[in-house]
Protein backbone atom coordinates (compact mmCIF):
# COMPACT_ATOMS: atom_id res chain seq x y z
CA UNK A 1 0.00 0.00 0.00
CA UNK A 2 1.20 3.42 -1.00
CA UNK A 3 1.58 6.33 1.61
CA UNK A 4 -0.12 9.48 1.25
CA UNK A 5 3.65 10.61 1.05
CA UNK A 6 4.60 7.97 -1.61
CA UNK A 7 1.87 9.12 -3.56
CA UNK A 8 2.35 12.59 -3.39
CA UNK A 9 6.16 11.75 -4.45
CA UNK A 10 4.99 9.39 -7.61
CA UNK A 11 2.30 12.26 -8.67
CA UNK A 12 4.95 14.80 -9.24
CA UNK A 13 7.84 12.50 -10.67
CA UNK A 14 5.19 11.65 -13.44
CA UNK A 15 4.09 15.14 -14.06
CA UNK A 16 8.36 16.17 -14.06
CA UNK A 17 8.54 13.27 -16.31
CA UNK A 18 5.60 14.35 -18.56
CA UNK A 19 6.52 17.58 -19.00
CA UNK A 20 10.29 17.24 -20.13
CA UNK A 21 8.88 14.65 -22.31
CA UNK A 22 6.58 17.16 -23.70
CA UNK A 23 9.08 19.69 -23.70
CA UNK A 24 11.86 17.52 -25.72
CA UNK A 25 9.35 16.29 -28.15
CA UNK A 26 7.81 19.66 -29.29
CA UNK A 27 11.64 20.81 -29.40
CA UNK A 28 12.69 18.19 -31.46
CA UNK A 29 9.05 18.80 -33.72
CA UNK A 30 9.51 22.47 -34.39
CA UNK A 31 11.70 23.54 -37.50
CA UNK A 32 15.47 24.53 -36.95
CA UNK A 33 15.26 27.96 -38.59
CA UNK A 34 12.40 29.27 -35.64
CA UNK A 35 15.22 29.31 -33.30
CA UNK A 36 17.12 31.32 -34.86
CA UNK A 37 14.84 33.11 -35.96
CA UNK A 38 13.01 33.99 -32.65
CA UNK A 39 16.68 34.55 -31.65
CA UNK A 40 16.99 31.81 -29.03
CA UNK A 41 19.42 28.94 -28.45
CA UNK A 42 19.75 26.31 -31.38
CA UNK A 43 17.49 23.82 -31.70
CA UNK A 44 20.88 21.28 -30.96
CA UNK A 45 21.06 23.35 -28.02
CA UNK A 46 17.49 23.03 -26.97
CA UNK A 47 17.32 19.34 -28.20
CA UNK A 48 20.30 18.02 -25.84
CA UNK A 49 19.42 20.66 -22.93
CA UNK A 50 15.80 18.85 -22.77
CA UNK A 51 17.29 15.26 -23.73
CA UNK A 52 19.39 15.55 -20.87
CA UNK A 53 16.91 16.68 -18.68
CA UNK A 54 14.84 13.55 -19.25
CA UNK A 55 17.56 11.26 -18.91
CA UNK A 56 17.97 13.01 -15.35
CA UNK A 57 14.59 12.59 -14.25
CA UNK A 58 14.42 9.45 -15.21
CA UNK A 59 17.80 7.53 -13.88
CA UNK A 60 17.61 10.11 -10.19
CA UNK A 61 13.75 9.64 -10.12
CA UNK A 62 13.57 12.42 -8.21
CA UNK A 63 12.43 15.83 -9.82
CA UNK A 64 13.40 17.54 -6.44
CA UNK A 65 16.40 16.53 -6.22
CA UNK A 66 19.81 17.74 -6.75
CA UNK A 67 19.76 17.80 -10.36
CA UNK A 68 16.10 16.97 -11.20
CA UNK A 69 14.70 20.75 -10.04
CA UNK A 70 17.46 22.09 -12.73
CA UNK A 71 16.10 19.90 -15.29
CA UNK A 72 12.25 20.62 -14.52
CA UNK A 73 13.31 24.18 -14.70
CA UNK A 74 14.76 23.70 -18.21
CA UNK A 75 11.53 21.73 -19.56
CA UNK A 76 9.77 25.06 -17.97
CA UNK A 77 12.10 28.16 -19.54
CA UNK A 78 11.62 26.40 -22.63
CA UNK A 79 7.69 25.51 -22.70
CA UNK A 80 6.58 29.27 -21.31
CA UNK A 81 9.60 31.28 -23.65
CA UNK A 82 11.37 29.42 -26.41
CA UNK A 83 7.73 27.75 -27.37
CA UNK A 84 5.84 30.40 -28.09
CA UNK A 85 8.57 32.32 -29.67
CA UNK A 86 9.11 29.52 -32.50
CA UNK A 87 5.72 28.72 -33.04
CA UNK A 88 4.84 31.93 -33.64
CA UNK A 89 7.09 32.32 -36.04
CA UNK A 90 6.03 29.06 -37.83
CA UNK A 91 2.37 30.28 -38.26
CA UNK A 92 3.51 33.39 -39.92
CA UNK A 93 3.24 35.96 -36.69
CA UNK A 94 -0.66 34.57 -35.66
CA UNK A 95 -0.27 33.11 -32.21
CA UNK A 96 -3.98 31.44 -32.99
Amino acid sequence: MLSFQGAVYAVLFYAALALTVWALVDALVRPAAGYVAAGKLTKPGWAAILGLSVLVIVVFQSPLSFLGLPAVIAAIVYLVDVRPAVRGLSRGGNSW
